[in-house]
Formats: structure tokens, sequence, C-alpha cells
């Protein structure tokens, strides 16, 4: 991941930008099972000044899913050269190399913008690192604009949920089980009673989505289990909804415990982006390039969660999805739409020129 900002930034430097590299915030200790991932990341942040009209932060990050000792490292281009398979290269680093381009395409042509370009390495797994950083920047521009990749349409996400992450464990007394079984307090058996009210809590017509994804506990068959953990996943529409989910796991673990310990920790780390009179703005303006260039940008929703969940949450108007088209993100078949590279850069490039040209309040006015 370094490797991969210090090329970026090295470009941007070439364009005048300054560049301000710092670790960010550890991640709540209960989040991971490996004590690498717990290690801090570091943030990167590119700002250039000038003399355009509004003050413009990209973001992106440089992290993915994909484990670096994984058999998909590679970037591979098919035969026909219209597609490319390889880690990362829709989520989201062709949506990086396209908005390194479009900045070097306005340096090119002598049109002045003033933006600020945030690296992130933790977005996958909840930019605690990065969530300060952004919030501050946020504050400092007008507008933002993520590079998440474009919907399966080439669309823009107009809304998205909130997302927390909880985790629960269980305490119990171990025990043998042929000789002393009476005595032992089985921490599997009282996580698995916590987890069916828990799952009952979703209500996915309502925008609230509470499920347990990992399970861990015990260490041999002939042994009572005396811990137990499991992790999951909320998003919600609302963050009282997320608050409400946090308060209904707490009571679930306490109504089930028996006689073990459950304990649950919990956070609400990016906030719900419901659609604003501001993003609309920005999305309004992005279609009005986009037909100008021959392309469709339609609107949609998603229920998945990026940063720009977290610069909007700040007041800052941001569209997150001017990322390149392709497919099969977090798997081993994640593809990018080669054509996609060019199409999704002229949309940048001239949408960065328009914002340049008049405050983002002008814009709003129309």
């Amino acid at each position: 991941m370094d490797e991969s900002v210090a090329l970026f930034t090295r470009r941007l430097e070439k364009l005048g930008a300054s560049t301000f590299t710092e670790v960010g915030d550890r991640p709540p200790s209960w989040l991971f099972s490996g004590a690498a991932e717990m290690s801090p990341r570091k943030v990167a942040i590119c700002s250039k000044k000038s003399t355009g009209a509004s003050r413009i932060l990209l973001s992106g990050h440089v992290d993915t899913v994909h484990e670096p000792d994984s058999p998909f490292r590679e970037l591979t281009i098919a035969a026909d050269k219209k597609t490319a398979l390889g880690p990362g290269c829709v989520d989201m680093k062709g949506g990086l190399v396209i908005a390194v381009a479009a900045l070097e395409a306005l340096e090119a042509c002598g049109i002045p913008c003033i933006w600020s370009f945030i690296f992130s390495t933790d977005e996958e797994t909840g930019s605690y690192a990065a969530e300060r950083f952004l919030r501050e920047q946020a504050k400092l521009h007008d507008v933002g604009l993520a590079l998440e990749p474009a919907m399966a349409d080439g669309g823009l996400v107009i809304e998205r949920p909130g997302s927390g992450q909880f985790f629960i464990e269980a305490t119990g007394n171990p025990a043998h089980v042929g000789r002393d079984f009476k005595s032992g307090v089985s921490a599997i058996d009282a996580i698995s009673r916590a987890i069916p009210p828990i799952s009952a809590l979703a209500a996915p017509d309502e925008g609230l989505i509470v499920s347990v994804g990992i399970i861990k506990g015990g260490t041999a068959t002939n042994i009572v289990p005396d811990s137990a953990k499991a992790w999951g996943n909320m998003r919600f529409s609302k963050r009282e909804q997320g608050e409400a989910a946090v308060r209904g796991i707490q009571s679930a673990c306490k109504a089930v415990a028996g006689k073990a310990t459950i304990d649950v920790q919990a956070t609400l780390n990016r906030p719900a982006k419901p659609t604003t009179d501001g993003t609309m703005v920005l999305a309004n303006l992005a279609r009005a390039v986009a037909e100008d260039l021959g392309q469709k940008l339609p609107f949609g929703k998603t229920g998945g969660v990026c940063e720009g969940n977290n610069l909007q949450a700040e007041g800052l108007p941001t569209i997150d999805t001017l990322g390149v088209r392709g497919g099969g993100l977090h798997t081993p078949q994640e593809w990018i739409d080669l054509s996609s590279l060019v199409e999704r850069c002229q949309l940048l490039a001239i949408l960065l020129s328009r914002l340049s040209e008049r405050p983002f309040q002008e814009w709003s006015k129309n």
C-alpha cells in the first residue's frame, strides 16, 4: 500500500501539490482477530493551491480485501483488450488512476483548480485510521468526489445506509467433558442462544440489517468451552436505528447468558448518507457533463458504504461512485472495463473544470 500511495503522490507533486502523511488512529482492539490487522495505517493528503472557484476534495483508498499472499495478485488483460482481471482493479485502483490523470489533464490545459486528494489505507476495514482526516478535510472544502467504482449500469449512487460493527464475547467455565461435565459452563452454548434473537432484530424493509458473520470458540471436543466470540455487521438508514440495534444486541445477550458472562462492544463508524439537496446539485452537474459527452449517468441506491458517508456527515456535498466500471468486487473474479478508464476520466476532468469555473454555491442556486 505504501508503494501505491508513493506512486500516486509523486505524480501529484509534479503538479505542484504538497503531501502530508501521518499515521492514523488505531481501530478498536476487538475489531479483528489477527494482531496484524490492528496495526494503525498511514493516511496521505496531497493539496494544490490555485485560483479555482470551488475547493474540491477527492477521496480514494489504496487497500483491497485481497490478502497479499493470495494467488490472486496480478493484473491480467483479456485477449480482446476489453477487460482486465486483478485485485483492486475496479475497487479502486482504476478510480485512483483516472483521478490523477484528470488532474494532470487540467494542469496540461492550464485550467486552475483548487483541490486536495486524500489517500486512505483502511477503507475496507472501516476507515478508522482515516476518519479523523476525512472529517477535518471535509470542513475545508466545498464539494467531495470519491472514486468508488460505478454501479453496474455506470450510474451514480446518491443514497447509502450507515454501517456499524459489533463484537460479542462469551465467557464460561472450562471442565473435562467426561469427568466434570456438570461444573462446566459452555460459552459456545451461551453465544449460540444469543444469535437467533440478534438476527431477529433485522428489518431490511425498514432499512435495518443485523448480521453475525464470524463465530469462534472452544479448544477441543472433550473440554467444555469457556470462551466464544462472534463478530457482526449492521446497516441502518438512520443512526437511531443503529443505536437501537446495539441496545437490542445487549439485551439479547443479557437475557440468554445464564451462568455465562457475555460482553458486547459496538461502533457505528459509517454514518448514513441520505440524498440531500447539495448531493443532488452535484449529481445533476455530473449528469450534465456525462450527457455532453454522449454518456448516460443514471442515479441509484446501494446497501454498500464508503468514505463518502463520512465526508457527507460533516456537511460536505459528496458523490462517491465516479470511478470506473467493472464487477466481481471483493472476489477473485474482480474485473475492470478498460474502456471506462477513458470515459470516466473525461467525465471527471470536465466536472472538475466546471466546478472550478464557479463557486459551488452558485451552482446550487440554478
